[in-house]
């Protein structure tokens, strides 16, 4: 398992990524600054440097308030502060442990970093 950190806009937020390729590729771009936003009042979206691996990722993924995704056919970084519905071509990253009453207002410029990860 491995913890991020995701700060900016004053707040800080830590999520804890699958171990799948997907979070691991995410892993590889890190430390990273994104800017991140809203997309339709349920998810901050941000654009990765590009688009993260889906090997042996199911074709889709119903998300809840909380997860780190990342959606393929764009090659964003999703996090869910509202419940969505499945999605084909969203792969689950991992999920925030802390921090989740910030999600919402988190905007701008922000950095990912890894703080811990199992060897």
């Amino acid at each position: 398992m491995t913890r991020i950190r995701l700060r900016g806009s004053g707040a800080e937020l830590t999520a804890t990524l699958l171990d799948n390729p997907t979070a691991r590729d995410l892993v590889s771009l890190l430390p990273l600054t994104v800017t991140i936003g809203d997309h339709a009042s349920t998810e901050k979206v941000a654009d990765l440097p590009r688009h993260l691996t889906t090997d042996g990722a199911p074709p889709g993924f119903d998300p809840d308030v909380g997860d780190v995704t990342t959606y393929a056919p764009w090659g964003n970084l999703a996090l869910f502060y509202e419940d969505f519905g499945y999605a084909a071509g969203l792969v689950q990253l991992g999920a925030i442990d802390s921090g989740l009453a910030h999600l919402r207002s988190l905007s701008g410029e922000i950095t990912i970093e890894v703080i811990a990860a199992d060897s």
